[in-house]
C-alpha cells in the first residue's frame, strides 16, 4: 500500500465537494486509469471551453446570459483543471527520480 503521501487526489469529488484520494500501488489499475480517462476529458472540455471563451469575446452580438453561462462552465473547468494541476505536482513529488532517467 502506498503511503499518506504518495495518495493521488482523484479528479472528482465526494459528498459534500470533499476531496477524494487513491491509495493502490498499481498506476495501472482501474481507478487509475478511470481517474487519468477523466482527466483527459476535464482538459479537453476546459480547452474547448477556452476557445468558446475567445469566440464569444470577438463576438459583440455575444448576450449577457451567454457570457455568464460560459463563465459559469469555464468556472467548473478551472476548478477541474486546478485539481488536475494539484494532483500532478503530488504524483511528480512522490515519484523516483531514477524513473525520469529511462
Amino acid at each position: 500500500m502506498t503511503t499518506p503521501n504518495e495518495l493521488r487526489l482523484l479528479p472528482w469529488s465526494g459528498p459534500g465537494d470533499k476531496p477524494c484520494y487513491l491509495s493502490t500501488d498499481d498506476p495501472g489499475g482501474y481507478m487509475a486509469r478511470l481517474a487519468d480517462n477523466i482527466e483527459a476529458i476535464q482538459l479537453g472540455t476546459a480547452s474547448a471551453l477556452l476557445e468558446e471563451a475567445s469566440e464569444a469575446l470577438d463576438d459583440r452580438d455575444t448576450s449577457l446570459d451567454e457570457m455568464r453561462h460560459l463563465i459559469t462552465e469555464l468556472t467548473g473547468a478551472l476548478r477541474d483543471v486546478c485539481r488536475i494541476a494539484t494532483s500532478r505536482s503530488h504524483l511528480l513529488a512522490t515519484s523516483d527520480p531514477s524513473d525520469s532517467a529511462h
